[in-house]
C-alpha cells in the first residue's frame, strides 16, 4: 500500500533556538512583506485608478477612515487577535480550520451535512487563495519598478523584463527555505517600515487634519456622498490588506507570538503612518508626477528616487515570499487531510514545522506570475484582476472561524455577531470586487476553478479506493497467522487453501501497510492478501511495516520502532520519524536485524510497494468516468511510494499492483483465484 503522507526531507543543519526578537524580524520579511508593500499602488488606485476620486478634503478623509478601520478591523483584530489562535498542529491557513473541526468528530461517526458544506467552503476558499497568490508576486514587482518612470520615461519598456528576472531569482532562492529567507529579508524590511512610517510623518506634519480620518464618521459620510460609486472605491480600498489570508497561513513559519507583536508594535503603525501621509500629499497643491503616489511622498531627486526604487523593489521580491511560503503551508495540510496529491516536501528547520520547501508549487507558482506579468505588463491592469478571489476566501475563514470558536467553547451570544460583523466587511470588498471580472478578475476565478476541480477529484477518487479497500479489509489477520501455522507444523511445508496447495517458500518479504498492525486482530493488509491469492505461496518470514510521520523534528533511534511478533514468523514493526528525517527502509532493516529483532536473510528478501491500478467499469456514467480519468492523470504525478521510502536504488524492490474496479455506486479490488468460503466472516465469498 502508499503511505498517505507526503514525502518529506531535510535539508541544511539543524538552527539554534530562535528568539522571539529575531523570529518578529524574520516575519517581517515574510509574514508582512505583501500587506507592507500595499502602499506602493494602493491609494494609487483609489485616485488615479480606472475610477479615479478627485482630490478633496472629503474624498481623502472618507477613504483614509476607510483604510483605517479596514486594517484595524481585518488585519488587527479578526486575523491576528483571532484567527491565528486557530492553528492545528502549530500550522495556520484555511486548511487548519477544517482539521481543527475534523479533529472534533466522532473518530467512527458519519461525516454530517454541516461537515459537507464546511469541507466544500474550505476547498473554495483554498482554491480562491491559490488564484490571488499568483497574482501578488507580479503586481508587487511590477509597482516596485514602476517607479524608475517617475525620474524618466525610458525606462518604461524595462519595467516588464526586469520584473520577469527578478521573479525568477526569487523562486530559484525558495529552496533555501523560509528561516533563510527571512533571515536575510527581515532586516531589509526594518528598513523599509521605518522608511515608508518616516516619510508619511513628514507629510503628516505638514497636514495634520489627516488625523481627523480616525474617526469612523468620515467613512460613514463619504459612503452617503459617493452612493453607488462607492463599490468602485471599496474595490481599490481592498489593495491595503493584501496579504492578511497569507498571513494566518503563514503562522506556522514563525508562531503566533512572533505576529502578534511584530504587527501591533512596528508594522501597523508604519503602514498608518504612511497611509496617512499619502493623504497629506493629496491634499497639497503640488502636482504628482506620472500619478505615482507613493513616489511623490519623497523629494524629486534622481539619487534619492533611484535609492527608493531600490528599496522598493527589494521590499516587494520579500512581500511576494509572504503567500509563496503561505502556499506552501496550504499545500502541505491539503495533502495531510487528503485534497492534494502526494508531493515532494523538504522540510528546511529543525525548530519550526512549518517551515519547508515543494518544489512543484514553487515552479508553478513562477510559472503563473510569468505569464501575468507578461499579459498586462503594468501594476494597475493586474491590480483590476486582484481582490475577488482573495475577499471570497476571507469571506469564508469568517464564516468557517465561528464554528471552530464554538468547537472551543466560546459563546454563540458573542462570537456570533462578532463573525457575522467581519462577514458583513468581507462581502462588501467582495460584491464590490465583482466588478472587476471582466477586467482581469476572471484570472484567479479561473486558477480557482482549476484548483477546486482538483481537489474535489483528487478527494472523491481517494474516496472510491477506500471504499474499495475497506471491503476488502474485513479478514483479520488471524486466519492467516493460523494458515502460516498449519504449513509449519506440515511436514511438507504444505496445506490446502481452497482448491489449490499453499507451500511456504525460504523468503523474507516485507509489507509496506497504509495503517498499523497492533495485534492478530487487525484486519490484514492487502499485500499480504494479494500475494498469497497470486503466488500459490506464503513467505517463510513476513513482516508488515507501517512508516508514519510524527510532528517533532527527530524521533530517537531508541524510541522510533515498535515490533510485534505475532506468532508463526509473521512481525509487525511500526515505525514513527520525524518530519526532518527521511526514511529508508532497506537500512531500517538491516539495523533491526543486527538488533536481533527480526530474522532475514539479506540475500533473499524483498519489498513489496503497493500501487493501484484503476479500473473503469462500464456501468459509470459519463461525467464519473471523466472525474476518473482525470483522476488517473493526477495520480501519475504523485511522488511515489518507492521514492518516499528510499528504494529507487534497493534491488529487491516489487510492486504489488493492487486492481480496483470502480462503477456506478461501487468500488472494489479485483484478484483473480478465490479463497475458500470459510475464511470469510459469514461464510461470504471474496471481493471480485
Amino acid at each position: 500500500m502508499r503511505s498517505s503522507s507526503a514525502a518529506i526531507h531535510t535539508k541544511g543543519k539543524i538552527p539554534h533556538k530562535t528568539g522571539l526578537l529575531a523570529l518578529g524580524i524574520s516575519a517581517l520579511g515574510v509574514v508582512y512583506g505583501d500587506i507592507g508593500t500595499s502602499p506602493l499602488y494602493a491609494l494609487k488606485e483609489t485616485f488615479f485608478g480606472t475610477h479615479p476620486l478627485a482630490r478633496n478634503i472629503e474624498n481623502v478623509l472618507g477613504v483614509l477612515s476607510l483604510v483605517f478601520w479596514t486594517l484595524l478591523l481585518i488585519v488587527g483584530v479578526k486575523y491576528v487577535l483571532l484567527v491565528l489562535r486557530a492553528d492545528f498542529h502549530g500550522e495556520g491557513g484555511i486548511f487548519a480550520l477544517l482539521g481543527i473541526i475534523r479533529n472534533k468528530q466522532p473518530r467512527n461517526g458519519k461525516p454530517t451535512r454541516l461537515l459537507w458544506i464546511l469541507t466544500t467552503a474550505v476547498m473554495i476558499g483554498a482554491a480562491a487563495l491559490y488564484g490571488d497568490a499568483v497574482i501578488t508576486p507580479a503586481i508587487s514587482v511590477l509597482s516596485a519598478y514602476e517607479g524608475l518612470e517617475v525620474v524618466t520615461s525610458a525606462f518604461k519598456p524595462a519595467v516588464v523584463w526586469l520584473t520577469v528576472i527578478t521573479l525568477l531569482l526569487l523562486f530559484l532562492f525558495q529552496s533555501g527555505g523560509t528561516a533563510r529567507v527571512g533571515g536575510i529579508f527581515g532586516p531589509i524590511m526594518v528598513v523599509w517600515f521605518i522608511t515608508i512610517g518616516g516619510v508619511g510623518l513628514v507629510w503628516i506634519i505638514a497636514h495634520p487634519i489627516v488625523l481627523l480620518a480616525v474617526n469612523p464618521l468620515h467613512a460613514w459620510h463619504f459612503f452617503a456622498a459617493q452612493g453607488i460609486r462607492v463599490v468602485f472605491v471599496l474595490g481599490a480600498v481592498v489593495l491595503v490588506i493584501t496579504g492578511a489570508e497569507a498571513l494566518f497561513a503563514d503562522v506556522g513559519h514563525f508562531g503566533r507570538r512572533a505576529i502578534h507583536v511584530s504587527w501591533y508594535s512596528f508594522v501597523f503603525p508604519c503602514l498608518l503612518l504612511n497611509y496617512f501621509g499619502q493623504g497629506a500629499r493629496l491634499l497639497d497643491s503640488a502636482p504628482i508626477p506620472s500619478n505615482h503616489l507613493f513616489y511623490a511622498l519623497f523629494p524629486q531627486n534622481d539619487v534619492i528616487i533611484y535609492s527608493v526604487v531600490v528599496l522598493a523593489m527589494m521590499a516587494t521580491v520579500i512581500a511576494s515570499q509572504a503567500l509563496i511560503s503561505g502556499a506552501y503551508s496550504m499545500t502541505r495540510q491539503g495533502i495531510a487531510l487528503g485534497f492534494f496529491p502526494r508531493l515532494q516536501i523538504i522540510s528546511t528547520s529543525a525548530e519550526i514545522e512549518g517551515q519547508l520547501y515543494i518544489p512543484a508549487v514553487n515552479w508553478l507558482l513562477l510559472a503563473g506570475c510569468m505569464l501575468l506579468v507578461i499579459g498586462f505588463k503594468t501594476s494597475s491592469a493586474l491590480a483590476a484582476a486582484y481582490g475577488l478571489a482573495v475577499t471570497g476566501t476571507m469571506a469564508i475563514t469568517s464564516f468557517i472561524f465561528y464554528f471552530v470558536a464554538q468547537s472551543w467553547g466560546w459563546k454563540r451570544y458573542w462570537i456570533g455577531p462578532v463573525c457575522l460583523g467581519f462577514l458583513f466587511i468581507d462581502l462588501a470588498y467582495f460584491l464590490a470586487n465583482t466588478l472587476k471580472f471582466f477586467d482581469g478578475g476572471y484570472v484567479p476565478i479561473m486558477i480557482a476553478l482549476f484548483l477546486f476541480s482538483l481537489m474535489l477529484t483528487w478527494q472523491w477518487g481517494r474516496a472510491q479506493l477506500a471504499d474499495a479497500f475497506s471491503s476488502f479489509l474485513k479478514i483479520p489477520l488471524r486466519r492467516y497467522l493460523e494458515l502460516k501455522q498449519q504449513i509449519m507444523d506440515s511436514p511438507h511445508l504444505r496445506t490446502m487453501f481452497g482448491m489449490r496447495s499453499l507451500s511456504q517458500v525460504e523468503r523474507a518479504v516485507v509489507f509496506l501497510t497504509s495503517r498499523p498492525v497492533l495485534s492478530p486482530d487487525d484486519p490484514c493488509p492487502i499485500g499480504l492478501r494479494i500475494y498469497i491469492r497470486r503466488n500459490g505461496a506464503i513467505p517463510k518470514h513476513v513482516i508488515l511495516l507501517n512508516v508514519a510521520h510524527v510532528h517533532q523534528p527527530v524521533v530517537p533511534e531508541e524510541k522510533r520502532c515498535d515490533v510485534i511478533p505475532l506468532g508463526a514468523n509473521i512481525v509487525a514493526i511500526n515505525v514513527r520519524y520525524g518530519y526532518m528525517q527521511s526514511p529508508n527502509v532497506p537500512s531500517l532493516l538491516r539495523t533491526l536485524k543486527n538488533k536481533k529483532l527480526i530474522k532475514i536473510n539479506e540475500n533473499r528478501w524483498t519489498i513489496q510497494v503497493g500501487e493501484e491500478e484503476i479500473l473503469i467499469d462500464p456501468s459509470l456514467r459519463f461525467f464519473r468516468r471523466l472525474m476518473l480519468r482525470f483522476f488517473i492523470f493526477i495520480m501519475r504525478f504523485t511522488n511515489s511510494a518507492d521514492r518516499y521510502f528510499g528504494l529507487r536504488e534497493f534491488a529487491g524492490r516489487n510492486k504489488t499492483v493492487i486492481p480496483v474496479l470502480i462503477g456506478h455506486k461501487f468500488a472494489s479490488v479485483t484478484v483473480l483465484d478465490s479463497e475458500p468460503a470459510d475464511q470469510y466472516p459469514g461464510g461470504a465469498g471474496p471481493q471480485k
